[in-house]
């Protein structure tokens, strides 16, 4: 497969996705889709899908799951708003063969223990307000919780030295009280190198547009996204620089909740800067499309990574701060390695 008609293929379909919903796109309805995953991933501002090269990439760039050689997991947990929300993710991937690679990834958003107060409303004289002498219920309260689910079935195939492809199925599940929804998306990546040093990654989430249908009867469709990015290696102070560097291009006409638009179709830029010391520690900074500067450090240990990432909503901290954490396990034994074909 050439490069430029892969690049190109993509491009078509994304905008064949949208015209075939013109007018039922709802802003924001797969947000929860956008936060990101990985506190190597996240440290570095959410750049990544040029650089993604462990179990995470099933999220980022399907294709880049091309590049692992030993099975391996990851794990992660963030918490935000004092611990009100609570996102986890877990993701496993095996190398098959030679040129081909399987992962599922895992994703959950969720504000667990919500009271619902409906039906514990002691209405005394019964007359529908809320008087002198009416009252809460203890004793009536339930409790309910709001979460997004998400699991991703990543295939991605070496196509050449230089040229990587991988897919992504979608299964979404959303909850809301006694309220549900499913949905099915798909992506599609690629990895391309024009050099051993120089990556460029093009990734076209949801890309026939993903519909999520409600219990209720109310559908959401969320439009296609196309996430380009690149990364260059230079070697440096005994290390690796990798500066790196993402653009989300939307469709949905958000002219408001961007860093640029133009018509319908909105740009918002990640950047990052990675300095990895022999293998051994690794420095980040970054800088996301919510205009939040990142943090983060890693260590490298022989078949485990462990990962941080720090990041402030705003300068009065009104929303607390939110710190990642992520475990990357790698079964690295010579009967678990990639076989050679």
């Amino acid at each position: 497969m050439n490069v430029k008609k892969s690049i190109l293929l993509i491009v078509l379909i994304v905008l064949t996705g949208q015209d075939a919903w013109p007018q039922q796109v709802a802003k924001y309805a797969g947000e929860f889709l956008s936060i990101g995953v990985g506190g190597r991933a996240l440290g570095l501002g959410g750049a990544y899908s040029a650089l993604a090269n462990d179990a995470s990439a099933g999220y980022w760039n399907p294709a880049a799951l091309g590049r692992i050689n030993y099975p391996e997991a990851m794990v992660m947990h963030d918490e935000r708003f004092g611990s009100l929300l609570n996102y986890d993710f877990g993701a496993v991937a095996y190398p098959s063969s030679a040129n081909a690679t399987f992962g599922v990834s895992v994703m959950r958003l969720g504000v667990d223990g919500i009271p619902d107060t409906r039906n514990a409303w002691e209405d005394r004289n019964n007359n529908g307000l809320f008087d002198s002498g009416d009252y809460i219920n203890p004793d009536k309260i339930v409790y309910f919780n709001s979460a997004d689910w998400a699991v991703y079935f990543t295939y991605a195939q070496r196509s050449s030295s230089s040229l990587m492809v991988g897919f992504n199925l979608k299964i979404l599940r959303r909850t809301m009280a006694e309220f549900s929804a499913t949905g099915v998306g798909f992506d599609v990546g690629i990895l391309y190198a024009p050099s051993d040093r120089w990556f460029l990654a093009a990734n076209a989430q949801d890309i026939t547009t993903t519909l999520v249908a409600w219990s209720s009867g109310t559908n959401e469709l969320i439009s296609p996204t196309l996430k380009l990015g690149t990364t260059y290696f230079i070697d440096l102070f005994g290390g690796r620089f990798a500066p790196t560097a993402d653009v989300d291009v939307r469709f949905e006409n958000r002219r408001f909740a961007s860093v640029a638009h133009l018509g319908p179709v909105s740009v918002d830029p990640h950047v990052g800067l990675e300095f990895d010391f022999k293998s051994s520690v690794a420095l980040r900074v970054g800088y996301n499309d919510v205009k939040q500067i990142t943090l983060g450090a890693g260590i490298h240990l022989r078949k485990l990574d462990i990962d941080y990432s720090f990041a402030q909503f705003n300068k009065e901290n009104d929303l607390g701060d939110t710190h990642r954490i992520s475990l990357r396990v790698i079964f690295q034994d010579d009967r678990f390695a990639r076989a050679n074909e």
